[in-house]
Parts: structure tokens; C-alpha cells; sequence
């Protein structure tokens, strides 16, 4: 790899341990992050990491491109499979309209029909990141608003679970960005032993 290619791979591997290092570690089911650069750019770092990350079940889907932005979802795809099959979470999907997906694909295709469909972020989008089913439900019906307090969700039950929850999320990313300032990358860091 040339400079500054490797310089732009170090930049989106800083950026995935900052924010989605509960996923990659694989107490999370997904993490969203917006990078900005080429789609050829993102498209051979998305490439990488899904080539490098499969044996640990870790995908990157980009959900939308605007521009020089994209959204994507990093995710894990056992611990989604999972939230996917709860009782309430599957209740939730079919009111939003989810009521024909069966498996991890066909929900995140239709996320992305959603997105494309809608300005609106889609709210459900929180049961993808592993949200509480009544905290999704709560920001739903409040608008956003009258929450017992905010942190990487807006929280309107169980605050105390949802402070540890912040917590663990805190020390996945601390220990993420402790691993690349000491000079290993994130795959050595997940203790991934491949390398593409």
C-alpha cells in the first residue's frame, strides 16, 4: 500500500474503534457511523474489513450514501440474528412494517428501502442497534422528547441498566483506541489472526 492509502485505511479503522467498538467486540448486535471520502475509498475499506472480519461474523453494509458521506452499519451478525428473533422486537418490526422478513438480509434490505423511501430517519432503526424495545417505543410516542436522560440512546426505562450498558459501550471504545495508539490495527485488537 502506497502512503497515503495506508494513512486513509489507519483514518477508517480510527473511526470504526471510535464508533463501533461495542460491535466489534461483540457485546452489541451493530454500531452506525457516517464516513466521508470516495466511494472508492470507502467501497475498498468496507471490502477489506468484510473480507478480514467474516470469521467473527462482523459485516459493513452501507445503508446510504449522500455525496461524499456514507452511512453504514457495522454489525455482528449472530447477536442481530438473535435480537431479531425476540418476541417484542419482532411485534415492533411488523408494525413498522417489517412483517415479511424472515431473516437478517431481508430486514436490513428493507431498512435500506426505508431510508431510501424517507428523509426521516426510521426509528426502528434503535432495535437493529440493540436499543430496549420499550426505550425505541418510548422515543417513538414522546417525539424524541421526556426521557429520563440520553447517552448513546435516549433512555425512557431502567435507567440504571441503561447507565452500565454506557458504561461497557465507554470501555469497548477506550480499549479499541488504547490498542491502535499503541500501534496494532483493529483486527489485531478483535484478535483476528488474518489479513487480507
Amino acid at each position: 500500500m502506497d502512503g497515503d492509502l495506508v494513512s486513509e485505511t489507519k483514518e477508517f479503522e480510527r473511526e470504526l474503534a471510535m464508533h463501533t467498538a461495542p460491535a466489534m467486540l461483540g457485546i452489541k448486535p451493530a454500531n452506525l457511523l457516517t464516513v466521508e471520502g470516495s466511494s472508492g475509498f470507502i467501497s475498498g475499506n468496507m471490502a477489506r474489513f468484510n473480507s478480514i472480519a467474516a470469521e467473527k461474523g462482523l459485516h459493513i453494509k452501507e445503508l446510504r450514501r449522500i455525496g461524499r458521506r456514507s452511512l453504514m452499519l457495522l454489525y455482528n451478525e449472530k447477536l442481530l440474528a438473535d435480537i431479531l428473533e425476540e418476541k417484542e422486537v419482532r411485534k415492533m418490526f411488523r408494525n413498522c412494517g417489517y412483517g415479511d422478513c424472515k431473516n437478517c438480509r431481508q430486514y436490513l434490505e428493507k431498512l435500506m428501502a426505508r431510508m431510501a423511501d424517507n428523509e426521516d430517519f426510521p426509528h426502528e432503526i434503535g432495535l437493529f442497534l440493540g436499543y430496549p424495545v420499550d426505550d425505541v417505543r418510548g422515543f417513538i410516542d414522546n417525539k424524541g422528547r421526556n426521557c429520563l436522560f440520553s447517552g448513546y440512546w435516549k433512555v425512557y426505562t431502567d435507567e440504571e441498566n441503561a447507565r452500565r450498558t454506557f458504561n461497557r459501550y465507554n470501555n469497548c471504545r477506550k480499549y479499541m483506541i488504547g490498542c491502535l495508539e499503541r500501534g496494532e490495527d483493529i483486527y489485531k485488537a478483535m484478535r483476528i489472526r488474518s489479513r487480507a
